[in-house]
């Protein structure tokens, strides 16, 4: 999207969200389609899709497919004339997403209470204590994944002085922020269609002449999520093409979205006949719960995700997930015990209750 359409759909955004919170527009009031709205403001669908996921990360709006886009049922127009109220509907929002990551992870609603009762109180600690120093805080930029994810959640577990800051950019941004030194660690599964391997093709290009390390994680199924028993039948990729079938991709630089426009160039499949191919969401959660509240007929992601969400999965490929970062820097602390701590059984046992995962290869290491 270019720097243009990103004022475009902002503009979009904030010229129906104060109709929303002042109650000119009420709960169920449809709202314009894409179509009207991309003649309107001569920009394109792709614009005024990403105004009205904004809206909906907000949740001021819902869409569906076939249906079009409507205001949110339950809105309180003078309650949420206030910020405040905005910032707990965004903030709601976000909590959700971390629900369904730890709970595409396996853990119940008493155990996740629980651990937020004492994560809670870690951080009222944390607050009357001087800050972390900068040798111990490690910054992630990279694709998203829940192993990663629960990685930063055990980290002091795993290395006590260290705390893991997650940036999710995709596979491409994580190894830019790693060149650019703004990561410690970055985490990708970039295919290359050429060798028909992943990442180390892609490192020894962003790091020409660098010792380079590459470590592990996981090899992970990637699929088409699907609504519950599969209504409209799809199985395959050009299935997508189909009338009526609405598709919700992942955004330009992640993995799964290169690994995906490279496979559709080798079948021959025009994106362009694909509907949706250009809604993106920015992890394999949001596309799961796209699926799931109506909003595409299918998307591409993570089998966890679809699991989570108790929808049809359609396996397409394996994928392998690497940590990667500068030889120099792996052998520093606290990233040495983090690293570490991936090649023993305990790390094996322990990332093994996430769902859709192989780790039998964790914590394996390849100089680059």
């Amino acid at each position: 999207m270019s720097a243009e359409e990103n004022i475009i759909y902002k503009k979009i955004a904030d010229q129906i969200r104060p109709d929303i919170l002042e109650g000119r527009l009420q709960p169920g009031s449809r709202l314009p389609s894409i179509r009207d709205l991309t003649r309107q403001w001569n920009c394109t669908p792709g614009t005024v899709q990403k105004a009205y996921q904004e809206l909906a990360r907000q949740g001021l709006v819902t869409s569906r497919a076939g249906k079009g886009t409507h205001v949110a049922g339950g809105i309180d127009p003078v309650m949420m004339q206030s910020q405040g109220t905005l910032r707990r509907a965004t903030l709601v929002h976000r909590a959700e997403e971390f629900l369904l990551e730890v709970l595409t992870a396996g853990f119940d609603l008493p155990e996740i209470q629980q651990s937020f009762e004492l994560a809670l109180d870690r951080w009222r600690a944390l607050a009357q204590t001087p800050s972390t120093p900068p040798g111990q805080m490690l910054h992630f930029f990279g694709s998203h994944d829940m192993a990663v994810t629960w990685l930063a959640n055990h980290a002091q577990e795993i290395a006590p002085s260290a705390v893991l800051q997650l940036n999710f950019t995709g596979s491409l941004g994580g190894l830019m922020a790693l060149a650019d030194g703004r990561a410690d660690l970055a985490g990708c599964h970039l295919w290359d269609p050429e060798t028909d391997s992943y990442n180390l093709p892609y490192i020894r290009k962003f790091f020409p002449g660098k010792h380079m390390q590459a470590v592990r994680l996981a090899e992970r199924r990637i699929g088409l999520i699907l609504p519950a028993g599969n209504p409209k039948n799809i199985q395959t990729l050009a299935d997508l093409t189909r009338p009526g079938v609405r598709f919700v991709n992942r955004q330009l630089g992640s993995g799964t979205r290169v690994w995906l426009d490279a496979v559709l160039g080798q079948q021959g499949i025009d994106t362009a006949k694909i509907l949706g191919y250009e809604d993106e969401k920015t992890t394999h959660s949001e596309v799961a719960r796209a699926v799931a509240e109506g909003q595409a007929d299918a998307g591409l992601g993570l089998e966890s995700a679809a699991l989570a969400f108790k929808l049809d999965f359609r396996f397409l490929v394996t994928e392998s997930y690497d940590l990667v970062t500068f030889a120099e820097r792996a052998q520093r602390e606290p990233l040495q015990r983090l690293l570490a701590w991936l090649q023993t059984p305990a790390a094996r046992e322990a990332l093994g209750s996430l769902k859709g995962y192989d780790f039998h290869k964790c914590g394996q290491k390849v100089d680059v």
